[in-house]
């Protein structure tokens, strides 16, 4: 095999790299294990061919733009080849997501069990990976027809003499796939239930007693029984079903069951039941499946996190730091300051909270615990910061929000830029209030002994910066929010077209570089890098196909229009539901991530919205900052968490980064209130 694609095969998780569960090794079900390298070696390959897809499709995006730019002529169904092939690229994706288990869950009370009660963990993730199974088996179920009818009839897209692409392959795709993933949840399933039968803990050092799991699996068979009988039986009405399973999916979301999953299967259950008709249900899952993302709007999620990918990889992160530090570091809580600038300078090329945690956790903490800043502050600066990312264009959540409020996504950026920028100078005067009225907070603040810095701290003091080294260090991440911002703004390409020019400019700088700075990216990192692209994408965009449905089955129950009367009734008002749903949001931001929580919530409360005649792109950004706020909450806290993991080896604890956050998601608190009495904050510039 070639060294470079046995590289790629490696970094997308091949099984040498990745071997199969302890279960398995021991020959439970199978006489050997070549099946299962089998199937794992699969799912590995789909999992590159998905990888390399999407940098195709940044190379073709970005020829369309030049090709417009440049010749007038722009390449032919560019359109309609980027929307058939996200659908490929998920799809491909998915059976490495769901081996390596990246698929979205709550996983607080698994991960509990999985300690405490490993057999009756088990007996969850046996459900969760059967219901899984299920999921992928009605996909392909669903989409298996069109595929035929797609191959008899010949179906294509584009224009005869020009370009004809035939639509059954990427048909076809769905449904290997679908089933690729259904295999992939039935091993999980079979190891799980071998787990059982044996009565082995998940831990070694987990004591006997605590295994017993028989209870729990009792337990289990009769609340699942009761359900489906309380479904079936139960009132004949379209609200009693839509309430009954949005509570069923909360609960099941709760205790670890892959979110899309959840959604899915209850969703395809509650169709079935509301139109009594299996075929219904089955033709929404096809639609959902095929065609919820079948558009040239999606191809920004994975096209943006290869962007975010190269910049971190490239050291943009640091660099910016660097120049922020240089610039901020005689003005109290400087360092502070810095990195909440250089956090937003950073979200306008991201888009996502978790890579500017990752960053800034390794690149602003070492200098400031250096310069007597206490570990509290220093990591509560990052993890406060971070959600910048969300909120400060281009942003994912904010794609997300377009897509399911069926809103302008350039619209939607422009609305976010001024509330970023007063959210981010409210990060900034609130790390300078608390420099000065809270020293024993912030730390004593003293220049670093250089001579005797910890191995953490290696690099050079900001004030050996100077102007033209400065300039250096600023002008690619410059370069990239001109081109990318500047472009969506100016009305030169789409948010789309942004992202794969964001990501071809991110990798010219990469590799410039790489070229000038021998050892910054191996080509293993490289790959792994390309790898998690796709991995991060597929856990996003396969919510988006499971919202789609979810959606469809909530409009069908007529709940919306039933809870918008019932709260007319109770005479609450617009500010009234806008509160309630402010704190049902801070809620959920306890125990799940922040795309999950608004592709639950925001079906059931759009058209509530909507119909006080609210404006949808101020609401989105309202949305937005309160389900941020659910990172640094806790007891989820995503980013705290992250947070922790970056730090490493370091002596700071979960309660520490939380406490430091705290100030933080009061001045978010503050600016969500500003907007709510001043809405006309997001208008200022749209």
């Amino acid at each position: 095999m070639h060294p470079a694609v046995s590289a790629a095969l490696q970094a997308a998780g091949w099984p040498a790299r990745h071997p199969l569960p302890p279960a398995w090794g021991r020959k439970t079900l199978w006489r050997g294990r070549e099946p299962l390298q089998a199937l794992a070696s699969l799912g590995s390959l789909l999992n590159v061919v998905g990888t390399l897809w999407i940098c195709a499709l940044m190379a073709l995006i970005a020829a369309d733009v030049f090709a417009r730019a440049i010749f007038d002529r722009p390449l032919p169904r560019v359109p309609e080849i980027v929307g058939y092939s996200i659908v490929a690229i998920v799809f491909l994706q998915l059976a490495s997501a769901i081996r390596r288990q990246r698929l979205t869950r709550a996983d607080a009370v698994i991960a509990w069990l999985h300690e405490h009660r490993p057999i009756a963990a088990a007996c969850f993730d046996t459900l969760f990976n059967i219901a899984g199974a299920v999921v992928f088996a009605l996909i392909a179920f669903a989409v298996y027809p069109d595929m035929i009818d797609a191959f008899v009839y010949d179906e294509y897209f584009g224009q005869q003499g020009e370009l004809v692409v035939p639509v059954w392959p990427f048909r076809a795709i769905v449904v290997v796939c679908a089933l690729v993933g259904m295999l992939e949840f039935f091993v999980s399933a079979a190891s799980d239930i071998s787990r059982i039968i044996r009565d082995e803990p998940d831990h070694p050092d987990a004591r006997p007693g605590m295994a017993r799991g028989w209870p729990a699996i009792i337990a289990l068979a009769a609340a699942v029984l009761f359900a489906l009988l309380l479904l079936a039986f139960g009132p004949d009405d379209g609200f009693y079903v839509g309430v009954f399973l949005v509570v069923a999916m909360l609960v099941l979301i709760l205790v670890g069951m892959p979110i899309s999953v959840a959604l899915i299967i209850l969703s395809f259950a509650g169709i079935w039941v509301i139109r009594a008709d299996f075929e219904t249900a089955v033709n929404m899952l096809k639609i959902a499946s095929a065609g919820a993302i079948q558009d040239q709007l999606f191809g920004v999620v994975p096209l943006f996190v290869l962007m975010g990918m190269l910049v971190n990889a490239a050291g943009i992160g640091r660099d910016t730091f660097d120049v922020c530090q240089w610039l901020l570091s005689r003005i109290a809580g400087g360092l502070g300051v810095a990195t909440v600038a250089a956090n937003a300078i950073f979200a306008a090329i991201t888009g996502v909270s978790i890579a500017s945690a990752v960053v800034f956790t390794k690149v602003s903490v070492p200098p400031m615990l250096e310069h007597g800043y206490t570990a509290r502050f220093s990591v509560g600066v990052v993890a406060g910061s971070s959600v910048l990312g969300m909120l400060i264009p281009p942003s994912l959540l904010l794609i997300v929000y377009g897509v399911l409020a069926e809103q302008s996504v350039g619209t939607l950026f422009t609305a976010a830029i001024v509330p970023g920028i007063l959210l981010a100078s409210a990060f900034a005067l609130l790390v300078i209030g608390l420099a000065i009225t809270a020293p024993s907070f912030v730390g004593r603040l003293h220049e670093p002994d250089t001579s005797a810095a910890p191995p953490a701290w290696s690099r050079k003091p900001a004030h050996s910066e100077t102007p033209l080294t400065a300039i250096l260090k600023i002008t690619p991440i410059t370069l990239l929010i001109l081109a990318v911002l500047g472009g969506i703004y100016g009305g030169i390409f789409t948010p789309t077209e942004a992202g794969a020019i964001g990501a071809l400019l991110a990798l010219l700088i990469l590799l410039i570089k790489a070229t000038l700075t021998p050892g910054l990216i191996s080509p293993g990192r490289f790959w792994r890098l390309l790898i998690e692209t796709g991995q991060v994408s597929v856990s996003i965009l396969f919510l988006i196909v499971a919202a789609n449905i979810y959606t469809r089955m909530i409009a069908l129950s007529g709940l919306p229009a039933d809870v918008v009367s019932g709260i007319r009734a109770a005479d609450l008002g617009f500010y009234g539901l806008l509160i309630v749903y402010l704190g049902v949001v801070l809620l959920m931001g306890m125990v799940l991530d922040s795309v999950s929580i608004m592709l639950i919530t925001l079906p059931l409360v759009l058209p509530m919205i909507a119909a006080y005649g609210a404006d949808l792109i101020w609401f989105g950004i309202v949305a937005v900052i309160a389900v941020e706020v659910g990172l640094l909450t806790p007891p989820l806290g995503l980013t705290v968490f992250v947070v922790k993991a970056a730090l490493g080896n370091m002596q700071i604890t979960l309660a520490e980064i939380f406490i430091g956050a705290l100030p933080f998601v009061a001045v978010m608190l503050l600016v969500i209130g500003l907007l709510i009495v001043f809405p006309e904050i997001t208008a200022v510039i749209r």
